[in-house]
């Protein structure tokens, strides 16, 4: 965190002199002290984030080529002019277990088109889903088993 602090410093001041390395690692540093003091943050959590960082950029990499795939089916369906929509709303319990697991679930599911998610309580997701096509497979998805590899770390 504290390094991520120092790097936004670096950038929007756009230029890299000692004043500015000295002022941005004590503004940095107090950043991340207070950080830790009243938002929960600490060293162990940001190794931890370090540890799971190779398996959260695989995640985004998969994120965003759902997205892009998505995309180019949902396209399909709008010309094809022979293809009739039929919109389901499907409902399906995931195993993750931990709160930010199921909520970056949710937004990931949102963030690719043709599908959003209207509801998530406990374990239950309700997703509607522009075409039926899209809803194969929702509950055994490859982010439902990235996250679950997340959490397991």
């Amino acid at each position: 965190m504290f390094l991520l602090f120092f790097a936004v410093w670096i950038i929007f001041n756009g230029a890299v002199t000692g004043e500015i390395v000295v002022f941005g690692l004590a503004i940095s540093a107090a950043m991340y002290f207070f950080a830790c003091r009243f938002m929960g943050y600490s060293p162990e959590k940001d190794l931890a984030y370090m540890k799971k960082s190779p398996r959260i950029l695989q995640y985004i990499c998969v994120l965003v080529w759902e997205i892009v795939k998505a995309n180019f089916a949902v396209i399909r369906m709008i010309t094809a002019s022979r293809y009739d929509l039929e919109p389901v709303l499907v409902r399906f319990k995931t195993d993750l277990k931990t709160k930010e697991a199921k909520v970056v679930l949710a937004n990931s599911i949102t963030l690719t088109p043709g599908t959003i998610t209207v509801m998530l309580e406990d374990d239950e997701f309700v997703v509607h889903c522009l075409d039926k096509e899209l809803a194969e497979g929702m509950n055994h998805s490859i982010f439902v088993e990235l996250l679950g590899k997340l959490e397991r770390m």
